[in-house]
């Protein structure tokens, strides 16, 4: 199991390597969470309004 240092070290090598484009990949990886949660969110939305829509068609006895 690598400890604090390896760690330390590889995370320097990333950020050396990929340290240009980090910025680019964090905001494409936070706009996608968002629109997954805006779909998730719309579909729930749809969901409850398709089942009270079929509630009021239907006479109560």
């Amino acid at each position: 199991m690598p400890g604090i240092p390896e760690m330390a070290i590889v995370a320097v090598i990333i950020l050396l390597l990929f340290g240009k484009r980090l910025p680019g990949v964090m905001r494409s990886l936070g706009s996608s969470i968002v629109e997954f949660k805006k779909g998730i969110s719309d579909t729930g939305d749809a969901d409850s309004e398709k089942s009270d829509s079929e509630d009021s068609g239907k006479p109560e006895s």
